[in-house]
């Protein structure tokens, strides 16, 4: 793609994504969102579908005769936080923000479409996946669950994230994980509830509570090989509304993060045991709630090689990650379904500034518009070596 081609798309797409930008919406409500991305691909002639997965859109383009068939996915929604960023395009909506850049992935997404759409240089068929609710709220399984690889076929998909820790112009992913499975732990504790001046006629909630999250802080180090990756944090504890009243319940939530399906099975063997150990030993009664929401992030290994080449082509500074990110991806469910690769495209940042704003999900990051063209020319380039034209 030369340089010509694209300052002619960039002027559009910057307004488009800052217009994203000011305009965010949470899970399953992308409304606004979907109808822009739908417009702007009939305006291209493509074959639009939307409503897939809630608000999921999907535009097809063929050419040639081949009989390959690629997905290239964009994610559209946004956060449940505040911006702070002061910037002419902030968000206008009150409590919502595109803290993670989605808005960029959107207008990317949309820019190689509009690119593929009038210099077709692939031979096969594309579709462009547009998935809402990425942001914990499975958005890429419920488009799986309303049949998105029944009714748009692919051989392998490709997704990429923006990432501020990398500097624009860099690219990197690597076979196998690439982001971690993530998990959500709510443990109630039940004491009875009584007099804090007489403790011994009830059952202590918060101290049981408080045993509990010291020892779940040990299975990490404790119960999984040390050669594997884990973290597990507890980040909620929730009991008691008065100085003088010991409570009738406690409640610790958490997170886990892992890569290994057999490490999730011990982690979460270990923590129910752990509670019910604590309940025993405090005459206390626990329930334990264990949500796997995101599997771990797997690229198959041909998949990352191309999404590596495919950044080399597009002139980006390709190298293989030297290990997968703790956060998580929805795109996951997507991988378990077919073969494919998600890269992380670098966004551009020395240092975190000075309250760490440049950070994914800090009220006041915002889409670096500068990378607009590098994964635009990446997405293109994918669809040319997954597809190549005779």
């Amino acid at each position: 793609m030369s340089a010509t081609e694209l300052d002619a798309l960039l002027p559009a797409l910057v307004d488009l994504r800052r217009d994203l930008h000011a305009h965010p919406e949470l899970a399953y409500t992308e409304h606004r969102t979907a109808g822009i991305v739908a417009r702007e691909l009939r305006e291209l002639g493509l074959e639009v579908h939307t409503g897939i997965g809630g608000t999921g859109v999907v535009a097809t383009l063929r050419h040639g005769s081949g009989r390959g068939c690629i997905g290239l996915r964009a994610d559209m929604d946004a956060l449940p936080i505040v911006e702070r960023s002061g910037l002419p395009h902030a968000s206008t909506v009150a409590g919502v923000h595109h803290g993670c850049g989605h808005d960029g992935h959107t207008a990317m997404l949309l820019g190689a479409a509009r690119h593929l759409a009038r210099h077709p240089r692939f031979d096969g068929t594309v579709h462009f996946i547009f998935q809402p609710a990425e942001e914990g709220q499975g958005g890429a399984h419920a488009m799986i669950r309303d049949g998105l690889f029944e009714r748009f076929p692919c051989d392998a998909v490709y997704a990429l994230h923006n990432w501020p820790d990398l500097p624009l112009g860099h690219a990197q992913t690597r076979p196998g994980p690439i982001m971690a499975a993530a998990d959500r732990f709510d443990i109630t504790v039940h004491g009875r509830g009584g007099h804090a001046a007489m403790p011994q006629h009830t059952p202590d909630a918060i101290l049981a509570a408080s045993q509990l999250v010291t020892q779940l802080n040990t299975i990490v180090a404790r119960a999984i090989d040390p050669v594997e990756s884990a973290v597990l944090s507890v980040t909620q504890i929730e009991g008691g509304h008065a100085h003088n009243v010991l409570p009738g319940t406690a409640k610790v939530t958490g997170t886990v993060r892992s890569f290994n399906p057999a490490v999730q099975d011990r982690i979460e063997a270990t923590l129910r045991a752990m509670a019910e150990g604590v309940a025993r030993g405090s005459g206390t009664r626990v329930e334990v709630e264990y949500l796997r929401y995101y599997p771990a992030t797997l690229n198959s290994a041909d998949e990352a090689r191309l999404a590596l080449a495919a950044a080399a082509d597009a002139g980006l500074h390709a190298a293989e990650a030297p290990h997968p990110a703790f956060t998580s991806e929805d795109f996951a469910f997507m991988l378990q379904a077919k073969p494919g690769a998600y890269l992380w495209l670098g966004q551009g940042r020395a240092d975190p500034g000075p309250d760490g704003e440049r950070a994914l999900h800090h009220p006041s990051y915002d889409f670096n518009d500068n990378a607009l063209p590098l994964g635009i020319r990446w997405f293109a380039a994918v669809a040319a070596r997954a597809l190549p034209a005779g």
